[in-house]
């Protein structure tokens, strides 16, 4: 019997064999030990990493940066941004126009080197300190420039460094990227819109006097990338390793253009009015309820090149059933698997299992289910539905709690610590719609009753609310241990049991 690579397996006192990290509970149960309680972190950063910015202003430089802090951020890499031009603002008064960065203002000029020298010391300190991947969003748009980065990022310091150059010849994009960005920043809250845009073209014109795009021949040692009309085309030089890997696949795969990206659980299931968890149960009367109230309302909108993208759960499906747009299954989206907790209840996982149950209070985001996953293993899979996500138009998709949670964490930026703890109601459709610096949410409630599913984070590690409990362990009794429907949102009634 090939059971795989001796180091992983032992034999236990039964001569059957065992994954390690397991301990047998009982004849039929293994349980993770302590030392795999928490999951394994899947995304190691050796080196760390700067990736600097390159480009002319209102060239999506700031979009950029942000958006990929937000997806390393999102894989478990520690990642923060340098913004050049608040080390400006912070340096110098209030804004008084253009002239400002004319390349023969010698002071004006001095006072930018030194923003660049703080901003700099600032990112290998804070590299020093723990982070991983700093991203430098500057224009850095000379090659004097980018040779003084590379001698204190890389010769000195020791760290990696990657470009991103944005470059975009399309005047109808750089002008969008003004009027949506650039004249509402601090530099022109009291400017009318039209002066502001006249200015902000002049200072462009004042960078381009200078401005000398990454070129293979004359920086050939420099690792980089150049991403043209935000994606129409991309060329890779010397990327490096795997995290700047990472961030090439990242980087081709988004774009610009307006779409819409919906979620929303399936409809109340058999399993949720019964508390338990996982599963593959059909869908209550109420859920069926939903479905139908879905599919009239997205079928209503008339949505242009929809796609509908469910789990293959039988739950999601149905749900899904009746929206007139093609459908995909991903078993990407299924539900986190609760390994030997499937199919069970709070009340009788911490009755069962009660070092689990208070370990995954403790942290939540790490925690693995014995023989299942954690929510740090559901991003790793979740991410091919983030970057398929980026490269769709309008989607509708429609799966399950721990699942959504996650991919609300990307699109809003949550740290693993807020991450599961999300509200993601039953019966509840969220609209997404991408903005300047990042995404938009509301929240469309459909008056269809269902168990109210979210349990907030405990008071302390291994408590248990009365409303999961077994009747007899109640402070405040009950007669039935299975939850009874209540209205979603609602406080005062039975819940069922999120995983």
């Amino acid at each position: 019997m090939d059971v795989g690579p001796k180091s992983e397996y032992l034999h236990d006192s039964a001569h059957q064999f065992v994954p390690l990290g397991f301990r047998h509970l009982n004849k039929e149960t293994w349980v993770v030990s302590k030392s795999l309680e928490r999951g394994e972190r899947l995304n190691y950063v050796n080196t760390p990493h700067v990736i600097a910015m390159v480009g002319l202003p209102a060239r999506g430089k700031t979009y950029i940066s942000k958006k990929l802090s937000r997806y390393l951020n999102w894989i478990g890499i520690n990642t923060k941004v340098f913004n050049l031009g608040e080390y400006r603002r912070h340096a110098t008064s209030a804004y008084k126009c253009h002239e400002f960065f004319r390349p023969d203002n010698k002071e004006a000029m001095a006072i930018r080197t030194q923003c660049a020298m703080d901003a700099l010391d600032d990112v290998c300190s804070w590299l020093d300190n723990g982070g991983e991947v700093a991203v430098f969003d500057a224009t850095n748009s000379t090659i004097e420039r980018r040779q003084l980065i590379l001698n204190i990022v890389v010769k000195k310091r020791g760290f990696k460094l990657f470009f991103v150059e944005s470059v975009c010849d399309d005047p109808k994009i750089v002008e969008q990227n003004i009027m949506e960005v650039k004249i509402n920043s601090p530099d022109y809250h009291s400017m009318g819109a039209d002066v502001a845009l006249r200015d902000f073209l002049q200072r462009i014109e004042h960078y381009q006097e200078r401005y000398e795009p990454l070129d293979e021949n004359t920086e050939s040692g420099l690792s980089y990338m150049k991403i043209y009309n935000t994606g129409e085309k991309v060329l890779v030089h010397k990327h490096e390793g795997h995290i700047q890997a990472r961030i090439v696949y990242y980087l081709m795969n988004i774009h610009i253009i307006p779409r819409t990206i919906y979620l929303t659980r399936h409809g109340e299931s058999e399993w949720n009015r019964e508390g338990k968890i996982g599963g593959d149960s059909q869908l209550s009367s109420n859920g069926i309820k939903y479905a139908i109230a879905l599919a009239n309302y997205i079928n209503d909108q008339s949505i242009q090149n929809l796609r509908v993208w469910t789990s293959w759960h039988h739950r999601t499906i149905q749900t899904a059933s009746g929206v007139r747009a093609p459908q995909e299954r991903w078993k990407s989206l299924n539900e986190i698997d609760a390994g030997v907790c499937d199919g069970k209840t709070y009340a009788v996982i911490k009755r069962d299992y009660p070092e689990q149950f208070e370990s995954r209070d403790k942290d939540k985001f790490s925690y693995r289910y014995p023989r299942g996953e954690s929510y740090e293993d559901l991003v790793a899979r979740l991410e091919p539905v983030i970057m398929e996500l980026e490269r769709q138009t309008n989607v509708l998709v429609v799966s399950h709690q721990a699942v959504l949670r996650c991919l609300l964490a990307y699109f809003l930026d949550k740290n693993a610590e807020e991450l599961p703890y999300l509200e993601v109601p039953l019966h509840t459709l969220i609209k997404l719609t991408p903005v300047a610096y990042g995404c938009k949410m509301e929240q469309i409630n459909f008056p269809i009753e269902a168990v109210n599913t979210h349990r907030p984070k405990p008071q302390k590690p291994g408590y248990l609310e009365d409303r999961f409990k077994f009747p007899e362990d109640k402070e405040t009794g009950g007669a039935d241990d299975k939850p009874t429907p209540c209205c979603k949102n609602a406080d005062n009634g039975d819940v069922t049991l999120p995983t």
